[in-house]
């Protein structure tokens, strides 16, 4: 049974503690949380332990793996304090905001043989799996195009987009994540449009909250991003792999199938699922169960720290194209 201790007890903390209590391989063994009220909660739902600081459960030799689910600014430091210590780590998106800072942790991370896995939950869910699959086994033919639309239902508190890091970094960077995976090649330019049509305060910290990409590969496959901080009608979350041969795509996801037809409505059907909490659910558990075979050394690490810096590359490309107006190049 692998010990984990997650790092952090809020949304996503729970979200992971209930995954690993879930587990027929895993133990949850503690939580973490400056926040001892908190952390002390979410412990007591599974007979856990609960500490304020996370470094006690890095530094206690019990513990075979933490999951971190802090604040973005820890990441990096909670990362390499665990990987040192010998403990496998899956790290919730970005590694960090600076890239230079991320790119160094992931070099660091490569050369000391422990697996660190990056949660990007999204290439778990069921269905990219199987459009993922269905690419590998030549069912489009070769990619050409990788449409996706990603929206939230609600505009996230401005107290929380100021310390985001912004759209790119904090939203759009899935997208990014999802485009390198379904093109199978690295986006070599990114051009990228931004608007303050939510909220004109995003301006105060140089964000937006509606915006598109565009990037090329090398090759000329091409991806297009959409992306709103909000859609009246629910988490609109929509993906097209166009090839040679056919086309793949991934559908949003609803309460029930059903359509009605009557004298007032034609083909109304039940509303989008309401976030992404609802929408990934079995995303975020696949990817703690691929986590616990990695960390078992069952699979390799299917999502590694450099895969967190080249799609933090390319958000850090859209920003530079929004605020220049041009494509960027991506080095």
């Amino acid at each position: 049974m692998l010990k984990i201790a997650v790092l952090g007890a809020g949304r996503i903390g729970k979200i992971h503690a209930a995954n690993i209590a879930a587990s027929p391989l895993a133990t949850l063994v503690a939580i973490a949380d400056p926040y001892f009220d908190n952390a002390l909660q979410l412990a007591k739902l599974y007979g856990a332990n609960a500490v304020k600081d996370p470094l006690e459960l890095i530094n206690d030799r019990e513990i075979d793996a933490v999951v971190i689910a802090t604040p973005t600014d820890t990441h990096v430091d909670l990362m390499l304090a665990a990987a040192r210590n010998g403990k496998a780590v899956l790290c919730e998106k970005p590694v960090d905001m600076d890239l230079d800072r991320a790119r160094r942790a992931s070099e660091e991370l490569a050369t000391l043989q422990v697996p660190v896995m990056v949660a990007f939950n999204r290439r778990f869910d069921p269905s990219a799996q199987q459009i993922r699959q269905a690419i590998v086994r030549g069912e489009v033919g070769e990619v050409h195009q990788v449409m996706i639309t990603s929206r939230d239902p609600g505009f996230a508190p401005v107290d929380y987009l100021r310390h985001s890091g912004g759209i790119f970094r904090d939203m759009v960077i899935h997208d990014f994540d999802m485009a390198r995976w379904l093109l199978g090649e690295e986006p070599v330019s990114v051009y990228a449009s931004g608007s303050r049509l939510l909220n004109p305060a995003l301006a105060e910290f140089n964000d937006v909250d509606t915006c598109m990409v565009q990037m090329v590969t090398a090759s000329g496959k091409q991806c297009h991003i959409n992306c709103s901080r909000q859609a009246v009608y629910g988490h609109d979350q929509r993906l097209e792999v166009y090839g040679s041969a056919g086309m793949l795509l991934n559908d949003n996801m609803r309460a029930s199938s059903v359509r009605r037809f009557t004298h007032q409505l034609t083909e109304a059907r039940e509303p989008l699922v309401n976030f992404f909490l609802e929408r990934y659910a079995d995303a975020y558990r696949h990817e703690m169960d691929a986590f616990i075979q990695a960390a078992t050394g069952a699979q390799p690490v299917p999502v590694t720290a450099w895969d967190g810096v080249m799609a933090l590359k390319l958000a850090e490309c859209a920003q530079r194209s929004v605020e220049s107006g041009k494509p960027v190049s991506v080095d």
